[in-house]
């Protein structure tokens, strides 16, 4: 019988954590996320409107941005979509957040661009103080004309 390796039993249980290029086969992991996190984050909007926006994550907004996810363990727990300099979307799956996440995605995209841009919803306040902890400044504020809901404009650096 081999001798017992501790050093196996702790690289053996490891967590495996990363932040990699979206796949295919991560969308509804990817989908469930953004659903869940909209819903939280913009109870001041219905949660109709976000359920009727699903497919265009989908088919549209995922399949045209640059997106990486964080994954621990196998298991999706955020992603980042980037469109040019646009942060599209930053979402962190309602039971991970406020666990650095958000951060280091916002870290990898700063990385990879040199500028970055986003709106966020005015009554966001979580997400806006957020934004500025990762040193991003209000630009403006204009209207979202899906939902006709006031959001501020936002740019790194």
């Amino acid at each position: 019988m081999p001798p017992f390796s501790y050093l196996y039993v702790l690289e053996r249980y490891e967590e495996t954590k990363m932040i990699r290029n979206f796949q295919q086969s991560d969308m509804e992991q990817v989908i469930t996320i953004w659903l869940e996190a909209s819903i939280q984050a913009h109870d001041f909007v219905a949660s109709e409107f976000w359920e009727s926006k699903s497919i265009d994550m989908r088919e549209t907004y995922i399949p045209s941005s640059e997106t990486y996810v964080y994954e621990e363990d196998g298991i999706i727990k955020g992603f980042i979509a980037l469109y040019n300099n646009t942060v599209a979307a930053l979402f962190i799956s309602p039971s991970h957040q406020r666990h650095g996440i958000g951060s280091q995605l916002i870290a990898k995209s700063k990385e990879i661009r040199s500028k970055l841009e986003l709106t966020v919803y005015k009554e966001n306040h979580n997400s806006t103080t957020f934004y500025k902890k990762c040193g991003f400044k209000i630009m403006h504020e204009q209207i979202d004309t899906h939902t006709g809901y006031p959001e501020l404009f936002m740019v790194f650096p």
